[in-house]
Parts: C-alpha cells; sequence; structure tokens
C-alpha cells in the first residue's frame, strides 16, 4: 500500500503531466489538497487594476462563489489580496493574516461582501507572469467546515512552496491574449483616488480632497485610524478629522454606507475610458 507521501508525490506528478492542458488546474488543485485540507478553490489572474479573470473555481457549498459577480464588478478592489497583488509582494504563500489589515473584520469590506461568502480563512499561493499579471491560488475554509487553517496545514503547503509557485509561473505564461478584454491596467492607490474624487463629483456632485479619497479607501480595506496614519505620515486624530470630513461631505454615518455608496463607484474604475 503506497505511503501518503508517495500519494502526494503521485498527484504531483500528475499536476506536471497537465501543464498546458485544460486539466491542470483540476490536478494542481488535487495535489493542494493533499497537501492541505480545504473547502473552496480558486485561480484568479490580476492584472494591473482591471478586473480579475476567473481561471478556475471549485468548491462545496454554492454560497462562497454566488457573490463572484459582484467580486469581479468592483468588490475586488478592496480584496487583501489583491491589494498584496499592487503591492507586488515576493512570490510565495501567503496567509489572510499575512496580507488583511489590522481591522480586517471591522471593515465594510468584511461585512457587506466578505462575510457573504460564508469563508473563515485563506491561504493564497501567488506568482507573477509575463505581462505583469499576478496568478493566485486562493484555498479557503468556509461554514462547511467551520474552521481556520492550522500551522500544520500551512507548513505542509509551505513545503512545496517553490514547486507550487513555478507550476503556477509555468502553466499561466501566456496570458496576455487576455488582457484585453478586462479594461485598462491602471497604478495604484494614487490614482484610485483621483478617479473617487471624479466619480463623486461627476455622479453625486460631492467634493473630496485627495487626502479624504486616499482615507477613504483605506477605511474600505479595513485599516484602523493609526494603521491609515502611519500608512499617509499623519497623525491618528488627523485621520479622525478626515473621517468625519469625510462622512458629512458623504451626507452618510457608517462604513456599510460608505461601502454601499463606493461599490458602484469603484465599479466604474475597471470600465475602458470612452473612445472620442
Amino acid at each position: 500500500m503506497a505511503s501518503a507521501g508517495s500519494q502526494l508525490l503521485d498527484k504531483l506528478g500528475d499536476a506536471i503531466a497537465a501543464l498546458d492542458s485544460p486539466a491542470f488546474a483540476e490536478r494542481l488543485s488535487e495535489f493542494l489538497k493533499g497537501c492541505c485540507s480545504f473547502d473552496n478553490i480558486a485561480v484568479i489572474a490580476y492584472r494591473g487594476e482591471a478586473k480579475p479573470i476567473i481561471l478556475h473555481s471549485a468548491y462545496r457549498t454554492a454560497t462562497v462563489y454566488a457573490w463572484l459577480d459582484e467580486y469581479v464588478e468592483g468588490a475586488y478592489l478592496l480584496d487583501p489580496f489583491f491589494r498584496a497583488h499592487l503591492a507586488r509582494v515576493p512570490t510565495g504563500i501567503y496567509t489572510l493574516r499575512d496580507v488583511a489589515p489590522d481591522q480586517f473584520k471591522r471593515s465594510a469590506y468584511y461585512r457587506s461582501y466578505y462575510k457573504k461568502t460564508t469563508i473563515v480563512d485563506e491561504i493564497c499561493a501567488l506568482a507573477y507572469t509575463a505581462g505583469g499579471y499576478s496568478v493566485q491560488v486562493s484555498m479557503g475554509t468556509d461554514k462547511s467546515s467551520g474552521h481556520p487553517f492550522s500551522r500544520r496545514a500551512l507548513a505542509s503547503l509551505k513545503a512545496y512552496e517553490s514547486v507550487i509557485c513555478s507550476l503556477l509561473e509555468r502553466n499561466w505564461r501566456n496570458l496576455d491574449a487576455r488582457a484585453g478584454e478586462n479594461g485598462p491596467t491602471g497604478g495604484g492607490d494614487g490614482s484610485h483616488a483621483d478617479r473617487l474624487i471624479n466619480q463623486l463629483r461627476m455622479s453625486r456632485d460631492i467634493e473630496l480632497s485627495m487626502r479624504q479619497a486616499e482615507v477613504a479607501l483605506l477605511i474600505l480595506q479595513g485599516h484602523s485610524s493609526t494603521s491609515i496614519a502611519l500608512r499617509l505620515g499623519i497623525s491618528p486624530q488627523t485621520v479622525k478629522v478626515h473621517r468625519k470630513l469625510l462622512y458629512a461631505r458623504c451626507r452618510i454615518s457608517s462604513q456599510a454606507e460608505l461601502f454601499a455608496m463606493m461599490l458602484p463607484i469603484m465599479a466604474a474604475f475597471t470600465q475602458p475610458p470612452r473612445q472620442v
């Protein structure tokens, strides 16, 4: 009878043999499942700020990806793993705790979107390919098991970190053919703040300063006043002043209202510019 170790190596061999074929994502998923138990998996490609490309997904509970359209249309802009892509963190395996802001579970993104998916925890393998893409394999636990990943599960994946990331780089090295499908690639947080200001001015006749727009985006991601202050180089008290002015100008009083207002506006960020 084959040992667990030899069975895992067989699954790795199956994944390698399936490179460049439609079966690769499924074979890779089976190998990863041999490393650690998860309830759902998604392979997502990001390029700049453009809408993500969903390359593969599988789940035990359909609720997990029932909101995928909402994610692709704009909610992804607040996803901690998308922010890791924009920050160009090194290739590797990351937990949600590694990349999430300090008050992620208090954020409007978590309460208004992430919580609906019933995902409890995530581990992501991230690699970069040609054309400015990052390819991420997100493994999640959700309400079907109800528990976060263990240290042992993370260690098991980490043992194959370089192999997993190399496979992602190799299999999805030619994503450029799909680049035109998803709109502009964009820049970083500065361009987001500029566009937020412009969209609010045009659609709601609301005038925000650059700092207020920056604070709004960081609040939505789940950063505390202290974390925002560190990122922007200002005091926490100044952050609170900007937050108060932001809420007053938007005529809202909560993060949930901020998220409801901003999500359709942020979805517009991903649309290609109009041709003149």
